[in-house]
């Protein structure tokens, strides 16, 4: 009602006077009748055109701003979680615990390190989410990294190079090498949400296995006939000298390492591919020592491959020599064998078959031999 009485005032000039003059309506009125009706009918409508426009504005930006940024894509080395409400996107109640990335855990630490498997929006789209949804992309390609590398503080261990360990005998060395990662993509829980800076927890984790390792790692005896060498049998090697242990069996070390590194992922989120010592440098004070006690190692080492090379061949000699001397009697005994068997067989076709046989062989040797030697009887 109040709107059409408006408008009438607008419009029609006697509804302006016709309005008491107390009134908001009288006061309007005596406004309007100071202009031109065709300027109030431009500025209404201009007032209009603007109210329009802003709600077309606000629909517009409504419509860019959460339905068309909602469209999101996944690349080929990226796996991506979306979170309602800040609440990750969880399979049921399947947990970590469920899943084979779990098996490396002991009992103790499958109480601690127990996370929701989440639902794992895989490579491609376009996806959608909503405005109240949030999306988290992490990239799954493998990663390199120094062994040496202190997220927290990467001036430490000379800027990240060079890792320093105690060995047994009580020798700080300094260790260089890789590490390759990257995220799991079956736990990505802990990666996102379940702990902070993750990287900054495997690599302590490594770390602190490495130098546990190096602190107690003794090399294998040596093997001597099948058996384990005893001290006297060892020789001249580096007993007791772990720097050489290390560099000789750094092969065994990285197996190690990657054994037990295998349940980080289960901790932490992170799968450890494989770790690369290169490097074990003694100290300054010890390296010529050591590389005394390489020379004379490697030249005894020298002398019994030597030693046993020669003792190798005169054994492979003497059983070649063998088989000679086996084979010859053989060819030696294969025609007298014959020969007993042909004369069995001529025993048994007849009783002069033998005599026949001797005098036809005697005759063969009379019509060769140049001279015959005859032996008479007296008598």
């Amino acid at each position: 009602m109040r709107k059409s009485r408006l408008w009438q005032i607008f419009k029609n000039p006697n509804a302006r006077r016709s309005v008491p003059p107390g009134s908001i309506f009288g006061a309007l009125g005596n406004f309007c009748l100071e202009f031109p009706q065709e300027l109030l009918l431009f500025a209404v409508g201009k007032f209009m055109t603007i109210i329009v426009g802003c709600i077309v504005g606000f629909v517009a930006w409504f419509l860019l701003s959460y339905l068309a940024a909602g469209m999101f894509t996944v690349e080929q080395n990226e796996r991506a979680v979306k979170t309602s409400f800040g609440r990750a996107e969880r399979i049921k109640s399947l947990t970590t615990l469920d899943d084979p990335v779990s098996e490396a855990l002991n009992a103790e630490e499958k109480e601690r390190y127990t996370y929701p498997q989440l639902r794992v929006i895989p490579p491609g789209g376009p996806y959608f989410k909503w405005p109240w949804e949030k999306v988290y992309k992490v990239s799954v390609a493998t990663q390199t990294v120094s062994m040496a590398y202190d997220p927290e503080t990467p001036s430490a261990n000379r800027d990240g190079t060079v890792l320093e360990a105690v060995t047994k005998d009580q020798l700080n060395t300094g260790l260089t090498g890789q590490l390759r990662y990257r995220v799991s993509d079956k736990n990505l829980y802990a990666y996102l949400f379940g702990v902070k800076q993750p990287i900054v927890h495997v690599m302590g984790y490594f770390v602190s296995i490495l130098r546990e390792r190096i602190a107690n790692f003794e090399a294998p005896p040596p093997i001597v006939d099948g058996h384990a060498a005893t001290l006297t049998e060892a020789g001249a090697s580096a007993i007791g000298v772990s720097i050489n242990d290390l560099r000789k069996n750094l092969r065994d070390l990285n197996e190690h390492m990657d054994q037990e590194c295998r349940s980080s992922a289960a901790r932490y989120g992170i799968t450890l591919d494989a770790s690369l010592i290169t490097g074990i440098d003694p100290p300054p004070e010890v390296e010529s020592a050591l590389a005394a006690i390489n020379t004379a190692y490697n030249q005894v080492s020298s002398d019994i491959s030597l030693a046993q090379a020669s003792a190798d061949q005169k054994i492979v000699q003497s059983r070649r020599a063998v088989e000679i001397e086996t084979l010859k009697a053989h060819a030696e005994v294969e025609p007298l064998k014959a020969l007993a068997a042909q004369l069995k067989l001529l025993e048994g076709s007849g009783p002069g078959a033998i005599a026949t046989y001797l005098r036809n062989v005697r005759l063969r040797l009379f019509s060769e031999a140049r001279r015959i030697i005859l032996e008479v009887k007296n008598g």
